[in-house]
């Protein structure tokens, strides 16, 4: 069972992209921090003799370890709908706070690039999906515009197939990001899908998730 500060430390430090922080000028506050928005998704801190646990949490779930274990509290000093605090009391399995450290992480790192990059690895070979289905898909409908800034943005062109993302009525970019102009009707082409005066047959090609 964990009991030690560099236990949790450790682990936390173990996902991608993190770094430690003391923030505070204050060793007793030792916080692992998200290097792409700078978000601290664990908090490590002394109290009443015991290491104690700051991380997110889903507020569905938040509920859910509190009932499972004495030891898992609404957030110290946070958000208490947003925030469960663990007590290293040794009364929690290692697999649980791992778990709940694992999901703050989750809930952390994510962000709207993320979660349109994620979904657009979703449309499958010789299809196409609408910058408004991909936004949807991605948590926010409203949000098609900055899907096109992600997508002209895209860091994995060969992972992340932006050039099967079109318009409402089925139109190519014009300047397609990777490759130029006409560079994403051949790469639709490649893949069996007609494009005929810079459009595709949206009822013949579209995939909606």
């Amino acid at each position: 069972m964990w009991v030690t500060r560099e236990e949790a430390l450790k682990y936390g430090l173990s996902f991608p992209d993190t770094y430690q922080d003391a923030p505070f000028h204050d060793p007793n506050w030792q916080l692992v921090r998200y290097k792409g928005n700078k978000k601290a998704f664990l908090w490590t801190y002394e109290k009443d003799g015991y290491i104690n646990l700051n991380i997110k949490v889903n507020p569905d779930k938040a509920f859910f370890w509190r009932d499972l274990y004495a030891s898992v509290k609404p957030g110290y000093h946070q958000n208490k709908d947003h925030w469960n605090t663990i007590i290293l009391d040794g009364s929690i399995p290692d697999k649980d706070i791992r778990l709940m450290i694992a999901e703050s992480y989750d809930l952390i790192s994510d962000s709207p690039s993320k979660r349109i990059y994620e979904a657009v690895k979703k449309i499958p070979y010789g299809h196409v999906a609408t910058y408004g289905r991909i936004a949807e898909l991605a948590g926010d409908i409203k949000m098609a515009r900055a899907v096109g800034n992600a997508l002209h943005k895209n860091p994995d062109p060969d992972n992340i197939p932006c050039f099967r993302v079109v318009n409402s009525k089925g139109e190519l970019s014009g300047e397609f990001a990777f490759g130029g102009v006409g560079a994403q009707a051949k790469l639709l082409e490649a893949e069996g899908i007609e494009v005929k005066d810079g459009k595709v047959d949206l009822e013949k090609y579209i995939w909606n998730g």
